[in-house]
């Protein structure tokens, strides 16, 4: 098989139709009249982001937005309120890399004069005084304490840590022969692993991992649940100034003695919001794909070489993060073809980059051995340093240790009557029923 193409070997934004400026400003080269380029803007609306149509099969939403409009569309989100969002690769790493004419504070948006006071969204994007909305040498600053806190933890004893985890939740379902992985096992792993690395009380844990998971689905709890997360973190912050820990919360503490309380709950929310459930859903996700797909079948019989590969092409193709608010127009530009304004919002797709067409010229190619997905975003307000090999060892040892106690998983539905939450950020099952031959529980 062949490899996608090299990101690098992608054409030129002047060999793109519809390809916007460079992070340099350099002016686009606009479609000449006629061009089909132009005749998807000129007669399609704007795309709904929300809703049954796009909530059951987001991958055809996006191909038909990207046929309709290019690698820029115009969108309505809940509320219908207006956005753009960005469907090309090339287009995904122009905006996340130029942080001169794509901006993060959310105070630039133009269109808050609009959004009602319950809209779902709102937790995510109301400015505060999390890491992710602040820009140039602050948030360079709080970015590098985070990711000196998450440097410190010792990668074989998390992995040690989620084995025992992982063991501990299956002895609880394995003398029953079935179980539903999403509530059983794939938010219990690594809200575990979480408690752990950032000193969470136990009694906390299913608490916070409930939280913090609504407050990211689309309903009218997610304010209320994000408020609960954040009664836990200021809970958290106050014991580790009391009484420090080798944890994630007292080294990030420590590291940046000139926040204020709110500042570090706002910090430490992100962390946890980012990471709890993507790291839930990317277990989630594996396990589905390993279930319902002929390819990875020797690996449920007991191997263990397939793992790696359905990790990876499960960011490639069903990635837990499916899209990300935003960015916000620094002032005029062009995108993609399209005239973007100052404080527009743009949506990035990451889902829909990593399925770009020009990604992808051999429709043929597999996944193996290539990492340039955008699952993880990237430039300034990607991932901190870190984080991705985290979440992968936790991943990782969640699903060798479900597939090495119990390798005859069998899906306990048809594959198409899985259901998948309502969310715009993530790409997860509401359950994962299985079924299996009992299996005794470890000493």
């Amino acid at each position: 098989m062949t490899n996608p193409q090299d990101p690098q070997d992608i054409p030129d934004s002047q060999d793109v139709p519809g390809a916007g400026d460079a992070p340099g400003g350099t002016a686009p080269v606009a479609p000449p009249p006629g061009c089909p380029a132009h005749a998807g803007p000129a007669h399609a609306g704007p795309a709904l982001l929300y809703g049954a149509d796009y909530l059951r099969n987001p991958t055809e939403s996006y191909q038909r937005m990207r046929k309709e409009h290019g690698q820029v569309a115009p969108v309505l989100l809940e509320s219908d309120i207006p956005a753009w969002l960005v469907l090309g690769y090339r287009e995904v790493r122009q905006v996340v890399t130029d942080t001169q004419t794509y901006g993060r504070d959310s105070r630039r948006w133009n269109r808050w004069d609009e959004v009602p006071s319950d809209w779902s969204l709102l937790p995510w994007v109301e400015h505060g005084p999390m890491i992710y909305l602040t820009e140039g040498d602050e948030h360079r600053r709080r970015s590098a304490a985070v990711s000196d806190a998450l440097s410190a933890i010792d990668p074989f004893e998390l992995r040690n840590h989620c084995e025992r985890f992982a063991d501990w939740l299956i002895d609880k379902f394995a003398g029953s022969g079935k179980a539903d992985l999403v509530h059983d096992y794939v938010y219990s792993v690594p809200a575990l692993a979480m408690g752990q690395m950032f000193g969470l009380p136990e009694e906390k844990l299913e608490y916070m991992a409930e939280a913090l998971t609504v407050s990211l689905l689309s309903t009218d709890e997610s304010m209320a649940a994000k408020e609960r997360a954040a009664g836990v973190v200021e809970e958290l912050v106050a014991a580790k100034r009391e009484s420090p820990g080798a944890d994630v919360t007292s080294r990030f503490i420590h590291n940046a003695p000139d926040l204020t309380d709110e500042q570090l709950i706002g910090d430490l929310m992100v962390m946890m919001a980012t990471g709890l459930p993507a790291t839930s859903y990317w277990i989630g996700n594996t396990v589905r794909l390993m279930l319902t797909d002929d390819r990875f079948a020797v690996t449920l019989a007991g191997g263990r070489r397939s793992i790696g590969e359905a990790m990876n092409e499960v960011l490639w193709a069903d990635s837990p993060l499916q899209n990300v608010i935003g960015r916000f127009a620094t002032r005029d530009t062009t995108l993609g073809g399209q005239h973007i304004r100052a404080g527009d919002l743009l949506v990035l797709g990451l889902a829909a980059a990593n399925a770009d067409p020009l990604l992808w010229p051999d429709s043929t190619a597999g996944y193996a051995g290539n990492n340039a997905y955008v699952s993880f975003t990237g430039g300034d307000y990607g991932c901190p340093a870190g984080a991705p090999e985290l979440g992968k060892i936790i991943s990782e040892t969640a699903i060798e240790v479900l597939l090495d106690r119990v390798p005859d998983l069998t899906l306990a539905v048809e594959p198409e009557e899985l259901q998948w939450a309502d969310s715009l950020w993530y790409r997860c099952l509401v359950s994962l029923p299985v079924t299996f031959t009992p299996a005794p529980v470890t000493d």
